[in-house]
């Protein structure tokens, strides 16, 4: 039986995903600015601590490694690919087809391939050295430019996270359950979304999308060594209060929480349609109720492309078995991975731009 809080807190952080993404050219509007900065500070912190939990039995085994080419390695190949020609083709981008520098959203795809190889270095460190280490590698990430191939500044910025999900143990979700957590909570999500609308015209939404270096941002190694280490501890504060509100029950929701790999891959599709091809433009969707409405549409992308006859459809390409390549038997399944606390099955959890992309 699959625990209904890990897929209500996929489905809900895939909705800032989709709706995040819709924002972007909407953050002429300060509340959407806001919005936007705020939502990228943990949503995709939060998907990347689900994956570290759920990659402690990682170790290389023969099912592992057929279950890392097949759920993530070849969707990857598929999607860079898709995403790569679609862009030259609509907007006329240009873009070489190289597997070593993603495009848009398909950063997550290579970052959790890398992430999920080196689980057991992590996981034979003592928890203060794996953590150690991981900011250290958060900060080299944030301080050099690293360039475009396999997007390694993100990769090592959000490895922190991945880390900490490694560390995590089931009693430590039972902490999130706690009434006096969740009342902490609001005020802390509150001040987040409050810090969010003051820092407009001071400070770029860059910093939340972890996709520069501190060169590329124009400020100094002390501001840049600050901001990189606040950043993530007010990372882990929203993902924390995040986790602690989302519901443990089933929801009319919760069977859609096995689908978010699909609306990930699948939206952008949706969202560089719509900037390629001037959607956006009418100075309707520049007002309140314009953004509302593209919130709401974001939000009925997202569970659409959830759903189960998307994933029925489109299995083959996203989640291929292909046993006749491998030798044994055949590879575990995605969806067998989100076990109640404790559970010894990993599984993957699910995007934003690149140096590649035109948007986060």
């Amino acid at each position: 039986m699959r625990d209904p809080f890990f897929d209500n807190a996929k489905l809900l952080a895939m909705v800032l995903v989709v709706v995040g993404h819709a924002w972007q050219p909407l953050k002429d509007s300060q509340v959407v600015w806001a919005g936007y900065l705020f939502i990228y500070t943990f949503h995709m912190p939060v998907f990347i601590l689900l994956s570290g939990y759920f990659s402690r039995s990682f170790g290389h085994r023969p099912d592992q490694l057929r279950r890392l080419v097949t759920g993530i390695a070849l969707p990857y190949v598929v999607f860079e690919t898709l995403y790569t020609l679609y862009g030259n083709a609509v907007d006329d981008r240009g873009n070489d087809l190289s597997l070593l520098s993603p495009w848009y959203l398909t950063w997550f795809l290579i970052a959790l391939f890398v992430w999920r190889l080196t689980a057991p270095l992590w996981r034979v460190m003592r928890w203060w050295a794996a953590l150690g280490l991981a900011v250290a590698a958060a900060f080299a990430g944030a301080a050099n430019d690293l360039g475009p191939v396999l997007n390694l500044d993100r990769v090592l910025q959000l490895l922190p996270f991945f880390v900490i999900g490694l560390l995590l143990r089931p009693e430590h979700w039972e902490l999130l359950r706690a009434r006096r957590v969740r009342i902490a909570a609001v005020p802390v999500l509150a001040g987040g979304a409050a810090t969010a609308y003051w820092a407009h015209g001071r400070m770029t939404t860059e910093w939340a999308v972890r996709s520069k270096s501190w060169a590329e941002l124009n400020v100094s190694w002390p501001v840049g060594a600050a901001m990189t280490l606040g950043l993530l501890v007010c990372s882990l504060l929203l993902v924390a209060a995040f986790l602690a509100w989302v519901p443990r029950r089933r929801t009319w929701y919760t069977a859609l929480g096995a689908g978010t790999l699909y609306a990930y891959l699948l939206h952008g599709l949706v969202i560089r349609t719509a900037a390629w091809e001037g959607w956006y433009e009418p100075a309707a969707w520049h007002t309140p109720a314009g953004a509302a409405a593209v919130t709401a549409l974001g939000l009925a992308l997202a569970l659409g492309l959830s759903s189960a006859p998307v994933r029925r459809v489109l299995r083959p390409v996203v989640e291929p078995r292909l046993e006749w390549a491998f030798r044994g038997g055949p590879a575990e399944s995605p969806d067998r991975g989100y076990r109640p606390p404790g559970s010894r099955r990993s599984a993957s959890a699910c995007g934003s731009n690149s140096p590649r992309a035109s948007s986060q």
